[in-house]
């Protein structure tokens, strides 16, 4: 079997033509933009994830909320179309999705994406259009493969590593992240604040 796409490329295929343009709308950016700040976020998001399901919780946790609220998501014209005419439902989805996934560093990472690709402010806005995208595109993953949370878990795992090995503006947003400390190392600390992090929040 050889190596398919990564997620993010095949993610950010599906976006391009009216997808980007309502996105670029949205943010009130031009189309060029639009697409570096698209195609930086989707890698970071997705590397997220796999670091959330790198541990079986996370991984059935993950699992559980595409099951749950994810399964039979509409297909990505009318997802977008109800994100961005929709009176702003989505994004309140988005922002809830967005917590869940980057926790405590949600204000870290919208400031590191939104410095590194000059959305500025707008970085916010951005993932909180691209979270319930990249929710849907997983579920529809999923299903289509049956996988189970070991398989989500494996797939969201390589796309992270592929991510960090590629680097570029997704790698490096998603490296800084990791690397809470700022010694340029993800160590054990780095894990450990982590693993506290990402436990934290559940009682």
């Amino acid at each position: 079997m050889n190596s398919p796409a990564s997620l993010a490329t095949e993610l950010m295929a599906q976006l391009q033509g009216a997808p980007l343009q309502q996105i670029a709308q949205q943010l009130g950016a031009s189309p060029a933009q639009t697409q570096d700040a698209v195609g930086a976020a989707l890698p970071l998001l997705l590397g997220t994830l796999g670091r959330n399901a790198a541990q079986p919780q996370g991984a059935m946790d993950l699992f559980g909320a595409l099951q749950r609220d994810h399964s039979g998501a509409p297909d990505l014209g009318d997802l977008l179309g109800s994100l961005l005419g929709g009176g702003g439902g989505g994004q309140t989805d988005g922002a809830a999705i967005l917590g869940h996934i980057f926790g405590g560093q949600q204000q870290r990472a919208e400031a590191g994406l939104g410095q590194a690709t000059g959305l500025g402010a707008n970085a916010g806005q951005l993932l909180q259009m691209l979270a319930p995208i990249v929710m849907a595109f997983l579920a529809k993953r999923m299903q289509s493969g049956g996988m189970d949370a070991g398989g989500l878990g494996q797939v969201l795992g390589q796309e992270r590593a592929r991510v960090q090995q590629q680097g570029g503006l997704g790698g490096g947003l998603l490296g800084s992240l990791l690397d809470q400390d700022g010694d340029g190392e993800v160590g054990l600390g780095d894990l450990l604040k982590m693993g506290g992090s990402l436990l934290g929040g559940r009682r």
